[in-house]
């Protein structure tokens, strides 16, 4: 007899069956990760973020899944609403609880909606979609927020009352480089000699950076990438610090396969790195920090080091996370990307559907326009160029 149940955690489900569910998709969905951020406290009371996965199950197995979060507050999402969080608090309707669908402070692509092997993945979808539905109507919860979701899942549940949202980030793909050079032959000769005069100053300043990844990763460096983690956050004013030195050590513990640490050094000593995950042919950007200031440390920890990595290393796919035109300007190029939403109060639903719909209009536009004007050779230049920034995310 198959049930539908709200679990208390992740880490309440047997880690087998949960990542059997998960298969090859994103690592950000497998247990370890998840049960890190509940068992860390970095979710769970007192921080927004209420872990309540949905689960469907017979006498045997799971089914399907999806992790879900009971929320008081938008932070930390990456798909962001803050805007009808407002319009909702001026029209005197309730916005907060809500229920999100997703990964916690990670703006990553990946199946949202689990389905075991040999189950019809459409219908299963369905049926997770109502039952988030049902628990939202049916505990005084404003809406379903599924961000970061596949496409597939959009078209699922199109006649769902979901409305769809379109975005945009930066990737980067790996056509079969032999090295980087091959990556740098492929841009104009202004932007090539401008890539390497940002490597060269790396040595110039004495900087040495290294990759390391799964065992190779030393437990004396968990606490400085966890110390560079906090230094972007208290660089910046919309910094907002969401994970703890626990998490960072569990995932050492029991994710370290998965790791990817880019470090920096001066004189033996780190002064910037990024905690990277992998899976498969995909590298995924995540934590960036600099203890030290130096000229285009930025770029050359998170972005150079890893596109000479993943080359090196056959990877196909480099996801950086959120945001940032000085990634378009170091070949990664902008793809969409998908959230559902289901709002209870048919007003506010309605005004959101017509923002939607305009949205979707201005994404695609922008993600063609990207496209078409590229700083490889070949493409037309952009009119007025694009501006570096040096920003730097907190995850």
């Amino acid at each position: 007899m198959q049930r539908v149940e709200m679990l208390e955690g992740v880490a309440g489900v047997p880690r087998d069956a949960w990542d059997a569910l998960v298969g090859d998709e994103s690592p950000f969905l497998e247990w370890d990760w998840l049960a890190s951020l509940e068992q860390s406290g970095s979710v769970g009371p007192g921080t927004g973020w209420l872990p309540r996965p949905l689960v469907i199950r017979d006498e045997s197995r799971l089914l399907a899944a999806c992790p879900a979060y009971v929320k008081d507050h938008s932070e930390g999402e990456f798909v962001f609403d803050w805007a009808w969080a407002d319009a909702a608090e001026r029209a005197g309707i309730r916005y907060y609880p809500k229920l999100l669908v997703g990964i916690p402070f990670t703006p990553v692509t990946g199946a949202r909606l689990l389905v075991a092997e040999g189950e019809d993945r459409a219908e299963r979808t369905r049926q997770l979609g109502a039952a988030l539905r049902e628990v939202c109507l049916g505990n005084g919860l404003s809406g379903v927020h599924i961000n970061f979701c596949r496409e597939a899942e959009t078209r699922s549940l199109a006649a769902s009352d979901y409305l769809l949202r379109v975005g945009l980030q930066y990737h980067w793909s790996n056509p079969g480089y032999g090295g980087f050079e091959d990556y740098l032959a492929r841009f104009r000769s202004k932007r090539r000699n401008q890539i390497r005069r940002e490597r060269r100053e790396m040595a110039e300043q004495g900087i040495e950076i290294e990759c390391l990844r799964g065992d190779a990763i030393p437990d004396a460096l968990v606490e400085p990438m966890f110390r560079c983690y906090l230094a972007t956050i208290e660089s910046h004013t919309w910094g907002r610090q969401y994970l703890n030195l626990r998490f960072f050590e569990r995932l050492a513990q029991r994710f370290r396969h998965r790791l990817c640490f880019v470090v920096a050094r001066h004189g033996g000593e780190v002064i910037a790195g990024t905690t990277n995950v992998v899976k498969g042919d995909a590298f995924y950007g995540r934590y960036w920090g600099a203890l030290r200031p130096a000229r285009h440390l930025h770029f050359n920890v998170c972005y150079y080091a890893a596109i000479e990595h993943c080359i090196e290393s056959g990877i196909r796919r480099f996801e950086p996370g959120a945001g940032g035109d000085y990634k378009y300007l170091r070949g990664f190029e902008a793809q969409p990307t998908y959230s559902l939403h289901f709002l209870t109060e048919p007003r506010l639903a309605a005004a959101v559907a017509r923002f939607l719909a305009s949205e979707r209009g201005q994404a695609a536009r922008a993600i063609e326009g990207l496209r078409t004007e590229s700083p490889f050779k070949g493409a037309a230049p952009k009119p007025g160029g694009r501006n570096d920034r040096a920003e730097a995310e907190s995850g």
